[in-house]
């Protein structure tokens, strides 16, 4: 009995102390886009459509996927909107969003639009666009986005 315990509390530790690594995303950007940090309020304005404009002059274009669940929750906590909110936001701001339907859609439509931002999944991360730090970390690293 008392090893059954044990293992149960072990298991409990692993499963809610772990970092959970099935979603993590990174913040992309065009290869012309020389933003290699962002602070995560500026970040937050960014995809709260409060800031359209680079420091180079370029027009901010979000690339959000259609449907990812964990994106619209990452966005969510970042940008601290209930999901109500967020699609009222998206409808809003359907002049400065494209919607992409997987990772490599995303990829493709911010390596050929300058401007553009956007997120994917941490593997799907390939030479042809830049990885933004946030706060001063890369993805994987503790405290890169809200999960």
């Amino acid at each position: 009995m008392r090893f059954h315990r044990l293992a149960v509390l072990l298991a409990f530790l692993l499963t809610f102390l772990t970092p959970c690594f099935a979603h993590h995303m990174a913040v992309v950007v065009n290869r012309d886009n020389n933003v290699g940090n962002v602070t995560s309020v500026h970040l937050s304005r960014i995809f709260r459509a409060e800031v359209k404009k680079w420091p180079d002059g370029k027009s901010v274009v979000l690339v959000l996927h259609k449907d990812s669940a964990g994106e619209a929750e990452t966005l969510q906590r970042l940008i601290k909107m209930n999901d109500g909110d967020w699609k009222a936001l998206i409808a809003a701001h359907k002049d400065v969003i494209v919607m992409a339907d997987s990772d490599a859609d995303v990829l493709k439509i911010v390596q050929t639009t300058p401007g553009a931002i956007g997120f994917v999944d941490v593997r799907s991360v390939d030479n042809t666009i830049n990885v933004v730090r946030v706060d001063g970390k890369l993805p994987m690293e503790s405290g890169y986005l809200p999960h």
